[in-house]
């Protein structure tokens, strides 16, 4: 995920989508280093985003949450490996109780919805949400429509409304 340049809460959910999340490797990377150093997960926000997507699916079918993590370098007592698993433990649960208020509140839900409200109600939305939309006739859908209406995507009321959970 780290050196593909997103956020494992990407793979995740792409992974549910298409109903093949199992097991997570719930180890983190370093996106300043640019690679998977197998960090304990301590990132609220990333563990809130992983968990709505579990409970979004119904839970784990099968796997879990596999901590293969190590500590990091400076980290030489015994006992830090035990607080990197207590720690990491304590944020993927953080993470459960953000995503199931936030799923209970169903305030983002609902922005989704209506933000992507004309795949439930045009036919060429239909199409294209049940993968059944050639390249074809969605070239010929936009060319009918010509330029579409600028519409805001409201990325900071989505990010704001998020920070209410953290």
């Amino acid at each position: 995920t780290t050196l593909a340049g997103h956020e494992a809460h990407h793979d995740i959910w792409v992974s549910s989508q298409y109903g093949m999340l199992g097991s997570i490797d719930s180890n983190t990377g370093d996106t300043l280093v640019g690679w998977d150093t197998d960090q304990f997960p301590m990132d609220v926000v990333q563990t809130t985003y992983i968990m709505k997507v579990v409970l979004d699916q119904g839970g784990f079918g099968t796997g879990g949450l596999n901590f293969d993590c190590k500590v990091r370098r400076e980290s030489v007592e015994p006992i830090d490996l035990f607080i990197g698993h207590v720690g990491a433990m304590d944020t993927y649960a953080r993470g459960l109780r953000n995503a199931a208020k936030m799923i209970q509140d169903g305030i983002l839900d609902t922005m989704v919805k209506e933000r992507y409200s004309s795949f439930d109600t045009s036919d060429i939305g239909k199409k294209i949400e049940a993968g059944t939309a050639t390249l074809e006739e969605c070239e010929a859908y936009a060319k009918q429509m010509g330029e579409p209406k600028e519409i805001s995507g409201k990325q900071e009321l989505y990010e704001i409304i998020r920070n209410r959970y953290i």
